[in-house]
């Protein structure tokens, strides 16, 4: 008896012991989350990642930290994510890159079964872009140009692997157009040289794009989007400006390392439904171009995977590999 009484007492104290680690366990969050963005401060996937994590945090009390990973097309965010910890607490603000990249280079430190999509937060256009003074009013003016001398035309991308590259490329393979790339570590830096004329086109998101356009410091040649953008309704898209069938948006899913307990992935998936619903968001997302889609982790898996093959067949049909 007086053993089988040490023995209860034992377990009771271990129980107890126990129940402050399995009560933390349960709690999710319990400290800050870390949100992954790909690409540098103040380019449009930190503003997004911004915007709306500000917003589910007003409205859950949940604590997110966004730190920018910028650097090879988004390897580099990727990679971390891939291999942090699958507890919920590192995350990423993936762009198209996710599903883009496993096929556009020769290797990759992760692959896309090392993700679990949450969220599919929304998608925007970019904008195809060319220095006034190339001259240039048109697309097939510039093809035209291009082809007249082969990488004379200097295109600035946002980084090698990123949409604006991507969209570029897309368009390189249906029109035959000729052009040098220069890429940057982000939209910031390509905008700027394109501005300055140290390049002649480029393709960035709407948002970054309209006011450079508006004060007539670039000149527009097309909307990368199937349909044109509430925000800019005077400006074609490059299909109506005469490349049947083409389209090449950027878009924006929270992400988590593949283990994450589902738990948490349908915890973060309600918050920021909830938040993606609210008429202040839509409305400040629309301001810069985004169209919301609010896609459950099913719908964002799917979309995923489906983007990925894509991704595949268009980057083996342009024969495009970065090392």
């Amino acid at each position: 008896m007086k053993k089988t009484f040490k023995s209860l007492c034992a377990s009771l104290l271990a129980a107890a012991a126990l129940a402050p680690a399995a009560q933390a366990a349960d709690k999710y969050p319990s400290r800050p989350i870390r949100v992954v963005v790909m690409f540098p401060a103040g380019g449009s996937a930190d503003i997004v990642s911004r915007l709306v994590t500000q917003k589910v945090g007003e409205m859950s009390g949940f604590n997110f930290v966004v730190e920018n990973r910028p650097g090879a097309g988004g390897n580099l965010a990727l990679d971390a994510v891939a291999t942090a910890p699958a507890d919920g607490y590192t995350v990423v603000f993936a762009t198209p890159g996710i599903a883009i990249n496993p096929s556009l280079y020769a290797k990759v430190p992760y692959k896309l079964t090392d993700f679990k999509a949450i969220s599919l937060v929304g998608e925007a256009p970019l904008m195809l872009m060319a220095r006034p003074s190339l001259g240039v009013k048109s697309i097939d003016d510039l093809v035209t140009m291009s082809k007249k001398a082969p990488d004379a035309i200097r295109f600035g991308s946002s980084g090698n692997g990123s949409s604006s590259h991507l969209a570029a490329e897309v368009l390189r393979s249906m029109t035959g157009l000729q052009y040098l790339h220069v890429p940057y570590k982000g939209g910031g830096a390509a905008m700027t040289d394109v501005v300055g004329g140290q390049t002649d086109i480029t393709v960035l998101p709407i948002a970054e794009s309209l006011p450079f356009i508006r004060d007539k410091r670039l000149q527009a040649m097309g909307q990368t989007g199937r349909v044109r953008s509430p925000i800019a309704p005077d400006i074609p898209t490059i299909e109506e400006g005469g490349v049947k069938g083409y389209a090449s948006t950027t878009w924006y899913m929270l992400a988590a390392p593949a283990k994450v307990p589902q738990e948490v992935v349908d915890t973060l998936a309600e918050k920021f439904d909830q938040a993606l619903r609210q008429p202040d968001l839509r409305e400040k997302l629309q301001n810069i171009g985004v169209t919301t889609i609010n896609g459950d982790p099913r719908q964002a898996g799917e979309f995923l995977m489906s983007e990925a093959a894509r991704w595949d067949k268009l980057i083996t049909a342009a024969k495009i590999r970065l090392e």
